[in-house]
This record gives structure tokens, C-alpha cells and sequence, in this order.
């Protein structure tokens, strides 16, 4: 390609694309002829260049750069930190209750104000609704809400249970309800106040005792005690110790930001785990744990329940030494107690009757993914692919981004990506594509410049408005843009034609929803009036522009790079210094209520939002829905609503399969849909393949080869949270919930039940510290690498040798796990051949698991579902299928899924006395079996031509002895 450019003055603002050359950036013109020559006036004359390419004439712009004024809010400072703010609970009067009315599931009462209305952060609502209900066995829903609620006001109150699920009594609760362990009081002295407590021990679990009750049309108040050194976990989403801790406040409002700590991000999920140790006595009473400080060797038990505060609005969580606070921008009080009193039970319970049970992922999406933002064209892309095949490194989907359901005709035409993709799927492999939340406005004073898919959303109605009807536009990768409104009659239908038109010329396998908080660059409506100026530059550098260059280098880079990194670090100073703004004292807005009026843009109550104003690099509160509601009221559900959107788009675009989706923005309920995506390569940086350094192949590779070779076990997991609510990655805690000393272990962790994982998190160290729960009371683990066991006491903090590469993980006994193969992708790691590895307890037993169908269908025509026991073994159960005992290991499946693989090896750990033989159904193993007396372990690998038709296509036993 022959590219020639000149320097001219044009007056044209037409536009087509924008693209990259020799570092900057342009926009096509449609001027072809002969540059005018005439000056133009300052305020309207652009800057271009005619640029030849192979010969042809074409005429270009600089992009025209959004102001950085336009990005600015006005400045305000979380009431947290003002020392004006007003304390509600001092100036408010509180409630008093009457007309308490029993119904079949609990009361109704009316909630009047009990003195002078306070107005201090809106407008007071005189009359709530207060309603209690015994909804199942182990669950409490408390409900308050406005008495008159109509449609001018419903949605600054009531959750729509189209956008977000309610929890409802069962339809057996007339019986179950009896049961239930939990009991509801209230009290109006000295107004009114209510309490939760567990009948069987007698604590309060949630108590307004000694608070006032405040709601008003902008805020709502209530708060609880809670007993000294609590465990409270969850509230996400936030980067934060797994243990909130008594000195945090948890802010919930979605917000554009990639990893500050204790501070908002990307999702909003209002519910928390309470878990209450007690010591148990001699004489079996129970004494409440409230100090950190516990007692190894002494017995205790513990209780849990959970709390789900159905409310999307924007809102704040105090978390206190002896109480948690919540305050809330709007909507209403809309809690669900569960009883418990374990976790597994709590966990299951909130999904099953609130939230939905996760999305059952396709088998390859547990393969190894490879993005970054940066990669030029179809052909660097199929490098990439190439790269990993050539460096013997798994590879199973690679990702791209464009503007939404169109594709760059020079980067990345269909046709160059017709083959390539066609390429990639033979090679078993997959593309996802990433797929902004904004859509681009085309320029329309340029023809050249149109772009259908705004045309059939705007014509559908698709897009949220300011209040005055127009077009709600903003500013986010693309230039500027309009946002999908999910509360619309047709947005669903638009977004799903639109991924199933663009499925037709890109064959992609799932989609990455990113900018869903909603972002946007600018405040407000700062497209207005602009879009002639279309494409446009956000409001700041991008990475590798001057003032934004990309210096990072991993972590630990100074230690054998040390001149390279020094330069690097001074130059990145450098820029900071330069780029610091010059010190100036802040004026913050502060605004009060006016009676009966809302003010969503800035709320007299500010929360500690990370970005500042609500409206700050996100979607203005007063954008406005075709229903009429704001965004104000919704802004946490934008996520939510783009991944249901793209969950039925994807069935409509890729029918029978399971859709794969990570969703950026979530809330509580978007697992049922997709699953949430965490970080990336930035344009410009310094490439971060696996392959690149020498050091982190050898790491990704024994890494990938364990991952790859334990996905049966990973993917039964994954089929058994689905269909149960169990969980896939476990705290210490929740394996071992007696144990009061793994409250605030957030350093290991158990993969299922049978796989700990102790993570080094320290960089360049070569040794990290792990417990190993249980161990001395009953418990063994072994060694994942050497199969030893493990030798620990209660409570050991053991230091364990991590070289550079090593992931200490180790099996737990009483636990198999099915195993495959390894290869390149899981399509390949499907045909091979089978493992088992069977970690027995103390007590010479072990129990486990293997879920096995197609991996990809929505709904399976056959599956299999494996088990193994011993004669003397418990009745099966969903996550009992394996089982040995008694030096038999007892394999037998239901279903009627066909797998041809061969049973290539079985190990079976924690065998006390040598083995002399070995048979399968009877039938002596001759060759292939080794007893190691140092590991006591047993490892079986002739077993191929034993079961050449297919590790489960017939019952089998494995004797020892």
C-alpha cells in the first residue's frame, strides 16, 4: 500500500470512520476534489490532510476531541465526610405503628410519622405500609413502603418484579411456615422499631431497637446492632477483604472505574452473610464468640443467616463496630431474612427463591481465554493463535472488540474474517466479540458515515431521552452515542435482531458486554447538538498518546531489569508531574430538599460514589425511559437489563446452545444470564501473551495442564451450582464452619469440596503460609504434585516451598475427582482418555462425582451421570458418586450420554499397606501398576484395553490388596 499525505485547510466536517495512522488519528471526509483554498473562519475551519492511497485521492480531518470541560460534574462531598452533614437520626422523628392487622402469613400495619416532618435529605413520606411474612420455612421478608403509591411515584418506590425478582410465599408455606425459626417483634416505644431473632438460640439477628425509622422521597434510613467482631460477608461489589470488618462503607452505585480499594466498581449486590461461632461448654450450653481471639483446641459450632435488601437504588452501607446502617437514594425497604443455619443452606435458599440459580456454562468456556485491547487486524489475531499452538500453550477462545455489530471493513472485513474464523473453529477453538453498551450516531450531514443499527433502534423506540423527549446522547468509545433503554417495548427485540444480522457475516461464539454501568465520558447530554461533529475523541488520552504513554511493566520487572525499569519509572514520573493539576480550594455543591420535588442530578444526600456526582462518567440520573421512569431509579440495573437482553439475543443468534456472556456491570440475579469478567491488556502496553517471557510459558503451561486435566471435575461443579445452588469456589470457612479461626481466611481457598488452593499472592516470594483445615481433627490432605500426605496440627499455619511456577494445591480426603487428558483446547481434552484420583480419609474412604453431556446444548438430550462406591458405603446422592472403601473403588453411571473414552489411569492416595494385586471386574491388571510406600500411593495405568469401549459404558470395580 502506497500512502501519501499533504497537508490543507478544508471547511468539510463530513466524516466516515476514524482510524490510526503513523500515530494519529483521522476522520474521512467526503471531499475528493481539489482542497479549497480560501481561509475559513477560526470557529468552524478544520485542519486536514489529503492522503493518497495507491493512488486514489482522499481527503481527512483530525478527529475533533470532546472538551475536557464537557466530562466535568460539580463537585461534591459525600455526606460521610462533611462535617455539615446532618445526623437524620437526631433531627427525624421516627414512626409509630397502628391498625397491626395478622394475616395468614404474619401482619400488616400502617406506619405514621411520629412528630413534625425533618426533611432533611427529601421530602418525608407520612404513611407507610409495614408488611411481614413467614414466606417458607427459612425465610422472613420484612417490607415497608409508601402508603400511596400510584403511577406518577411507583417507580422512585417499587422494584418492578420484571426487572428484578420477588421473593413470595411458597405455596406450601401454611405447613412450612410453622417450622420456621425465625420471629418477628416490634415495639413503638420509644417509636417504632423491629426485631428478627433465632428461636432455637435466642439471638437478634437484625434489631432497629434504639434507631429511628427515616423515609423520605431521596432517602431512607434504618439501621441494626450487631455483636462485637461480626462476620459479615458479601454486599458486592467491591475490591476488599473477604470479611467486611467493622470500619467500611460499602457504596452501591455502578461505576466506570477498574480497581480502587474499599470503593464502588462495577456491580450492585445488596445482600450479606452473617456467621455467629459459639463456644460449645462442657455442659453443651453455647457462649457467643465475640472477639477475634479463639481457642484451637476448643469445640464450637456456628449459625448463619443472610439478608437481601431488594432495592436497586444508588445507596450506602455502614458498617460499624456494633451496627451496619443502610441509606438509600429512593425505592423502598424490601428485606428477606434466611434463616440458614449454614451456609450451603442460606446460599441455596437466596437463589433459589430470589435471585435464580447460575447460567450452566458450555464445557469450552473453561478453557483458557486471550484479550487485549490493541490488536490491529485479523491477522495479528491469527498470530496470536498461532503463538500459543507454536509455544504448546492451551488456547480456547480469543477476543475483539469494534463498535457494536459492525466491523471495521479495512481491520477486520468479513471476508478476511470468514476465514479466519473458519479456521479458528476447526482448530476447535472460539471468538468472542466485545459489545459496547452505547451505540454510535452517525454523522448525518455524511452518507458515507450511516450506520443501521442506530437507524433500527432509533426507529424502534430503543434509546433513553432527556426529559424533553430527545435523544439522551452521550460520549463513549465510538464518538458520541445514544444508550439502549431496557424498560422500552422494543429495545429487546431490536438488540436481538441486530446480534443475530451480525452472526450471519461474524460467526462469534458469545459476547463481552463491557461499559454497562452505563458509562459515559461526558455529563450529560453532551451530544446534543454535535453529532455533525461525529467521530469524536473522548475527553483524555488515549493509552500511548502524549500525556497517557504506557510505562507499566510487571511486577517484580526492577529486579532483573533494573536500568530498563528505573527509566521507565522516571518517565512515568515525569508525565504524573506534568499531567498533576495545580492545587485550589473546593467548592462543593450542596443542595436541600424542595417539598415534593426530586432532585436526581444532585440528591441532597450524597454517597461516597467513586466518581463523584451520580452523573460523573456515567449516564445523567434525569435521563429518562420510555415508560417515564429516570435512570436515577434504575441506574444499577443497566447491566443487568443488557445481559437478559443478550441472553435471549444469543438464542436468537446461535439457537440450542447454552449463550456465553461476561457482563461488566451486574446485579443481584445477572448470574442466572451470564457470568462477570475481571481485567485486560490496555492499548499500547507491553504485550502480556502467556508466551512472551520464557518464564511465564513454563508457569502457564503446568498451570494449564492442571486446570485442563481436573475441567470434568470443574465442569460437575459447575453443573451441580446450577442445578442445586451449591457453590464452585469455597472460603475455608464455609468447608469448615466450626472452625472460628478461618473467619477471615481470604489467602486459600477450596475449589469444590476436594481441591485446596493456596495461592501465592506476594510478589518474587518463593514460600507462601497455608492452613490446612481440620488437619489433627480428623483430617488428611495430599500433596497434588508427590501425593504425600500432608502432615499439620490444628490451627498450623504451615510454610510451604512455592518456587517460581508452583501453585500449592493439594486433595483433600474423602473426596475423588474425574480427570481427562490435557490438550490444547477442551474439544481435544474430550477425546481423551479418562482419570480417577481417589484421596482417601483417614478412615479409608471417598466419595465424589462426574456430570458428563454434549457441553454445549440448552437442553441435553442425554447425559451421564457417573458413580463410584464401595459396598459398605452410604446410599448415593447428588454429590456422593464416587466412593471407595474397604480398597475398592466401585464406578458404576445412569444415563444414557455415549462417551468412548478409555479409563487410562486411577490413583487412589492414602493406601496404608503395599499392594500385591489389582483387578478390574474381576480381572487381574497386569501391567501398569505401581505402590510408592514412602506417598502410600497407588497408581493404576493399564486399564485401556479394559475398557476400550469407554471408561462408563459398564459398571466397574477396582479391588486392591
Amino acid at each position: 500500500m502506497t500512502i501519501v499525505i499533504r497537508s490543507v485547510w478544508s471547511f468539510s466536517f463530513f466524516l466516515f470512520s476514524a482510524f490510526g495512522l503513523n500515530g494519529r488519528t483521522y476522520a474521512q471526509t467526503s471531499f475528493q476534489g481539489p482542497a479549497h483554498t480560501s481561509a475559513a473562519p477560526a470557529a468552524t475551519r478544520a485542519s486536514s490532510e489529503v492522503i493518497e492511497i495507491n493512488g486514489t485521492t482522499q481527503t481527512f480531518r483530525p478527529i475533533f476531541t470532546v472538551p475536557a470541560e464537557a466530562a466535568l460534574a460539580a463537585p461534591v462531598l459525600p455526606n460521610i465526610k462533611d462535617p455539615e452533614a446532618r445526623d437524620a437520626q437526631t433531627v427525624c422523628p421516627g414512626y409509630n405503628a397502628s391498625n397491626v392487622i395478622r394475616t395468614a402469613h404474619g401482619l400488616v400495619a400502617t406506619l405514621t410519622l411520629a412528630g413534625p416532618a425533618c426533611n432533611v435529605y427529601g421530602t418525608d413520606i407520612d404513611v407507610l405500609n409495614l408488611t411481614v411474612e413467614y414466606q417458607s420455612a427459612d425465610r422472613l421478608a420484612v417490607k415497608i413502603v409508601p402508603a400511596f403509591v400510584d403511577t406518577s411515584n411507583s417507580s422512585q418506590y417499587l422494584l418492578p418484579t420484571n426487572l428484578v425478582h420477588q421473593p413470595t410465599v411458597d405455596a406450601d408455606a401454611d405447613t412450612t411456615s410453622l417450622t420456621n425459626d425465625l420471629s418477628f417483634v416490634w415495639s413503638n416505644e420509644p417509636t417504632f422499631s423491629f426485631s428478627v431473632y433465632r428461636k432455637s438460640t435466642g439471638d437478634s439477628l437484625l434489631t432497629t431497637t434504639g434507631t429511628k425509622l427515616v423515609f423520605e422521597n431521596q432517602f431512607i434510613e434504618f439501621a441494626s446492632s450487631l455483636p462485637d467482631h461480626y462476620n459479615l460477608y458479601g454486599l458486592g461489589e467491591s475490591i476488599h477483604g473477604f470479611r467486611l470488618g467493622n470500619n467500611f462503607t460499602k457504596t452501591m452505585y455502578a461505576a466506570d472505574i477498574g480497581d480502587p480499594i474499599d470503593l464502588n466498581i462495577y456491580g450492585s449486590h445488596p445482600f450479606y452473610l452473617d456467621t455467629r461461632y459459639y463456644e460449645v461448654e462442657d455442659g453443651g450450653d453455647l457462649t457467643l464468640v465475640t472477639s477475634n481471639e479463639t481457642n484451637a483446641t476448643a469445640d464450637y459450632v456456628s449459625y448463619s443467616h443472610g439478608v437481601y435488601n431488594r432495592n436497586a437504588h444508588g445507596q450506602e452501607i455502614l458498617l460499624r463496630p456494633n451496627n451496619i446502617t443502610w441509606r438509600l437514594l429512593g425505592g423502598s425497604i424490601d428485606l428477606y431474612i434466611y434463616a440458614g443455619p449454614t451456609q450451603p443452606e442460606v446460599t441455596t435458599a437466596f437463589q433459589t427463591s430470589a435471585i435464580g440459580l447460575p447460567a450452566m456454562q458450555q464445557y469450552f468456556t473453561f478453557g483458557y481465554h486471550q484479550c487485549r485491547w490493541g490488536y490491529a487486524n485479523w491477522s495479528q489475531l491469527q498470530e496470536v493463535v498461532d503463538s500459543h499452538e507454536r509455544f504448546d500453550i492451551p488456547l480456547e477462545n480469543i477476543w475483539n472488540q469494534y463498535r457494536d455489530f459492525d466491523n471495521d471493513p479495512i481491520r477486520y472485513g468479513y471476508d478476511e474474517g470468514a476465514n479466519f474464523l473458519s479456521n479458528l473453529h476447526a482448530s476447535g477453538r472460539h471468538y468472542i466479540p466485545i459489545i459496547d453498551s452505547a451505540i454510535y450516531v452517525p454523522n448525518p450531514e455524511n452518507a458515507s458515515d450511516a450506520y443501521e443499527v442506530f437507524n433500527n433502534g432509533n426507529s424502534t423506540g430503543s434509546f433513553m431521552t432527556n426529559p424533553d423527549d430527545s435523544l439522551y446522547i452521550g460520549d463513549v468509545w465510538p464518538g458520541y452515542t445514544v444508550f439502549p433503554d431496557w424498560l422500552s417495548r422494543g429495545a429487546g427485540k431490536w438488540w436481538s435482531e441486530e446480534m443475530t444480522a451480525w452472526h450471519d457475516k461474524v460467526a462469534f461464539d458469545g459476547a463481552w458486554i463491557d461499559m454497562s454501568e452505563v458509562s459515559s465520558f461526558c455529563a450529560g447530554s453532551c451530544g446534543s447538538g454535535n453529532i455533525t461533529l461525529n467521530p469524536v475523541h473522548p475527553p483524555f488520552g488515549l493509552p500511548g498518546e502524549p500525556g497517557n504513554v504506557i510505562y507499566d511493566y510487571p511486577e517484580g520487572f526492577n529486579l532483573t531489569n533494573a536500568t530498563e525499569a528505573a527509566a521507565a519509572a522516571s518517565a512515568s514520573s515525569s508525565q504524573k508531574t506534568a499531567a498533576s493539576p495545580t492545587s485550589s480550594n473546593t467548592d462543593y455543591l450542596r443542595t436541600t430538599p424542595t417539598p415534593g420535588v426530586r432532585n436526581v442530578d444532585y440528591p441532597p444526600y450524597v454517597i461516597n460514589n467513586v466518581q463523584g456526582a451520580l452523573g460523573s462518567k456515567a449516564v445523567a440520573p434525569n435521563a429518562t425511559h420510555e415508560d417515564g421512569t429516570e435512570e436515577y431509579d434504575v441506574h444499577n440495573l443497566f447491566g443487568h437489563g443488557i445481559l437478559n437482553a443478550t441472553y435471549y439475543a444469543l438464542l436468537a443468534a446461535i439457537p440450542g446452545k447454552r449463550p456465553f456472556i461476561i457482563g461488566r456491570s451486574t446485579f443481584a440475579g445477572s448470574g442466572k444470564w451470564a457470568g462477570h469478567w475481571g481485567n485486560h491488556n490496555t492499548l499500547t502496553a507491553r504485550s502480556q501473551e502467556a508466551y512472551v517471557w520464557a518464564s511465564v510459558a513454563d508457569a502457564s503451561r503446568t498451570a494449564m495442564r492442571i486446570r485442563y486435566s481436573i475441567l470434568p471435575y470443574m465442569y460437575t461443579l459447575f453443573y451441580l451450582a446450577h442445578n442445586t445452588g451449591s457453590t464452585v469456589m469455597r472460603a475455608l470457612a464455609w468447608e469448615f464452619p466450626l472452625d472460628p479461626l478461618l473467619a477471615n481466611a481470604d489467602r486459600q481457598f477450596f475449589l469444590g469440596p476436594a481441591l485446596l488452593v493456596t495461592p501465592v499472592l506476594a510478589q518474587g516470594a518463593t514460600s507462601v503460609d497455608g492452613v490446612f483445615p481440620g488437619a489433627g481433627k480428623g483430617e488428611v490432605y495430599y500433596d497434588w504434585y508427590t501425593y504425600s500426605p500432608i502432615q499439620a496440627s490444628p490451627g498450623q499455619n504451615v510454610t510451604i516451598d512455592a518456587p517460581l511456577g508452583h501453585i500449592p494445591l493439594y486433595l483433600r480426603g474423602g473426596n475423588v475427582i474425574p480427570t481427562q487428558e490435557p490438550a490444547l483446547t477442551t474439544r481435544d481434552s474430550r477425546k481423551n482418555p479418562w482419570g480417577v484420583i481417589a484421596a482417601l480419609s483417614l478412615e479409608g474412604s471417598a466419595s465424589g462425582v462426574l456430570y458428563v453431556d454434549d457441553g454445549e446444548s440448552l437442553v441435553q438430550s442425554s447425559t451421564l451421570y457417573v458413580q463410584v462406591r464401595n459396598a459398605h458405603s452410604h446410599p448415593l446422592n447428588e454429590t456422593q458418586s464416587f466412593t471407595a472403601s474397604n480398597a475398592t473403588l466401585y464406578a458404576s453411571a445412569r444415563g444414557c450420554y455415549v462417551d468412548r473414552n478409555p479409563l487410562a489411569n486411577v490413583t487412589v492416595l492414602g493406601v496404608q499397606a503395599g499392594v500385591s494385586k489389582v483387578t478390574l471386574n474381576g480381572v487381574a491388571v497386569e501391567s501398569g501398576v505401581s505402590y510408592n510406600e514412602t506417598s502410600q500411593a497407588l497408581v493404576v495405568t493399564g486399564l485401556r484395553d479394559l475398557t476400550a469401549d469407554g471408561a462408563w459404558t459398564q459398571d466397574w470395580s477396582l479391588k486392591w490388596e
